[in-house]
């Protein structure tokens, strides 16, 4: 059976199709109930709801990448706390979507890289990691706490 011109461009007062019918609606409607981006197109549809909505993302987004940032050089998740605060961001600015490809892309290729190597290039890189992990709580503890860890240990085993 097939479909008349005029039924084929027959729009209902909203400006649908009348082809489809009701279906259009329904999957726009489910797809509204059912998404966080229908939720925040709600908050969007005023300026004001656009503004806060940007500067609360902004701030959370910020704080996630700062903390983050702060806790990649410890042992624990500060790239994927680094990556959460971006993908945040994302949700409104575009550049830091632009930014979570950029290193999304770049984990990659060096995960790639990496499984390539031999198992020497892969323990070399793990001993790296792990000395600047060291490094960096020494120093830390040291500058911060006054806490030296060598000399620590020196009178514990000299005991």
């Amino acid at each position: 059976m097939a479909i008349s011109d005029e039924v084929r461009g027959a729009r209902d007062e909203s400006g649908r199709s009348l082809e489809t019918g009701d279906a259009d609606v329904l999957k726009d409607e489910a797809a509204r109930r059912s998404s966080i981006h229908g939720w925040l197109d709600g908050i969007r549809s005023t300026s004001a709801g656009r503004l806060t909505l940007k500067i609360v993302i902004g701030v959370i987004g910020s704080a996630l990448v700062a903390v983050g940032l702060i806790m990649i050089p410890f042992p624990g998740p500060g790239w994927l706390v680094v990556f959460a605060g971006l993908a945040v961001l994302a949700t409104e600015f575009h550049w830091a979507h632009r930014l979570l490809e950029f290193g999304k892309r770049t984990l990659a290729a060096w995960t790639v890289w990496l499984g390539r190597q031999n198992w020497a290039v892969k323990v070399l890189v793990v001993l790296v990691a792990a000395l600047a992990a060291l490094t960096i709580i020494y120093y830390g503890l040291r500058l911060s706490l006054h806490f030296d860890l060598i000399a620590e240990a020196r009178a514990f085993l000299s005991r």
